[in-house]
């Protein structure tokens, strides 16, 4: 029996050595790859990462707010996504006038034209077609004036022999009568030679019966699209050319119903593109639409954007700011709402947060998330209307780095 017991007693301690009087396990966790030693805040949402896991990462931040660009109209306005587009009043979509081959395309996209320029040159038998009435209808003018002519002088003959009595004044009567009748086949040749110079001219077909078409500009500006290719045969009213004056562009935003309040014919827009995003750009309201669209829910707004310089071009995206009084009881205070990179903004536990930063001072920092509520995108750009604040030091570049160290850092350690 005491032997039993002591081996009992011996089996105990081990036991509890085992459970209660280990020493606790000092080892750094699990590295991150690239990451190394990677050190953990008291939460689960929180990440401690120094200079050189800092700079590995490729980790930048910034007050958030001052990396658009736009200081004075996105940090206290509420934005919206927008886009610019070729001014319609100032753009000509040409198209192929008949069927026909495509010979040859004489200008490519971003070229600079002037009116009258040819872009396009076709062969199609339409244009032949009407080049032969057109040829067809002069020969008849001539040949009309000149019976016209002729008619004129029998008439002028028979004004002096009546005179003299030398006719009976029924052949005068029918000298004049042959007269009106030339006249009046005259002018039909004319009118159908006008009608005939009218459809050669439609067609952009030249008075000489080769079949081609020239297609022109029929304004200056600058080529935007180019569908035609030489050799191929198109129908009648294909895309060919696209030319817009770029000097002026449409700016397009399709406003949600809690914003329609804020535009107003005549008023003034600011916005941002993300290729410009040191620089704000200005827009007038030109077109508000009458109702909502039934699918979107949104109201079309159209203004009008001098673009002089050309530095604006068709079919960027733009973050458009209107004052946040406007966009309804709902609408996220304006202090709250700030543009960042959609990259800063990652999905953590299934749910968007962006990583403010706690500075070390030495290129390291402390990484928190915050969760926040996203609005629309526009470009690369991403709407945050609640979760943080204008000049919150937040993580714009790297984002991802951040998230997979707190989720490496969540992992639990395996025990062999």
């Amino acid at each position: 029996m005491i032997r039993h017991g002591l081996v009992f007693l011996a089996v105990s301690a081990a036991l509890a050595s085992a459970c209660g009087g280990a020493k606790p396990d000092s080892s750094p966790p699990a590295d991150m790859p690239g990451m190394p030693g990677i050190a953990r805040a008291d939460s689960a949402q929180e990440i401690v990462l120094s200079a050189a896991q800092v700079a590995h990462g490729g980790v930048r931040w910034a007050p958030a707010g001052t990396g658009t660009g736009s200081d004075a109209a996105l940090g206290v306005m509420t934005a919206l996504p927008g886009q610019l587009t070729p001014n319609e009043d100032q753009t000509a979509r040409l198209g192929a006038p008949a069927q026909g081959r495509i010979l040859a395309v004489r200008v490519s996209p971003g070229d600079r034209v002037r009116r009258g320029q040819i872009l396009v040159t076709l062969q199609s038998p339409h244009a032949g077609m009407a080049q032969a009435d057109l040829s067809k209808a002069a020969s008849a003018v001539t040949a009309k004036r000149a019976q016209s002519t002729f008619a004129k002088n029998a008439r002028e003959r028979a004004d002096r022999l009546l005179a003299l009595k030398a006719i009976p004044r029924q052949d005068y009567e029918k000298a004049i009568a042959d007269e009106q009748l030339a006249q009046t086949e005259l002018a039909q040749a004319d009118a159908e030679l006008q009608r005939a110079r009218m459809t050669a001219a439609a067609l952009g077909a030249g008075e000489t019966a080769t079949g081609e078409i020239a297609l022109r500009s029929p304004q200056n500006g600058v080529v935007l699209e180019r569908f035609a290719t030489p050799g191929a045969v198109v129908e009648a009213g294909a895309p060919l050319v696209v030319v817009t004056e770029p000097a002026q562009l449409w700016l397009t935003v399709n406003a949600p119903e809690t914003s329609i309040g804020a535009f107003r014919t005549g008023m003034s827009l600011r916005f941002t593109v993300p290729a410009f995003p040191a620089d704000t750009f200005t827009a007038r309201v030109t077109a508000v639409g009458a109702g909502l669209d039934p699918a979107t829910r949104t109201l079309p707004v159209r203004a009008t954007v001098v673009n002089a310089a050309g530095r604006l071009k068709p079919a960027m995206f733009a973050a458009v700011a209107i004052p946040a009084a406007g966009t309804g009881s709902g609408a996220a205070p304006a202090s709250t709402t700030v543009m960042l990179a959609a990259d800063a903004v990652q999905l953590l536990g299934g749910k968007p947060v962006v990583f403010e930063v706690m500075p070390d001072g030495t290129g390291g920092g402390h990484f928190m998330a915050r969760a926040v509520e996203t609005g629309g995108r526009s470009g690369g750009w991403i709407i945050v209307t609640r979760g943080i604040t204008r000049g919150d030091v937040v993580v714009v570049e790297g984002a991802f780095a951040v998230k997979a160290a707190i989720e490496k850092g969540k992992m639990p350690k395996m025990e062999m």
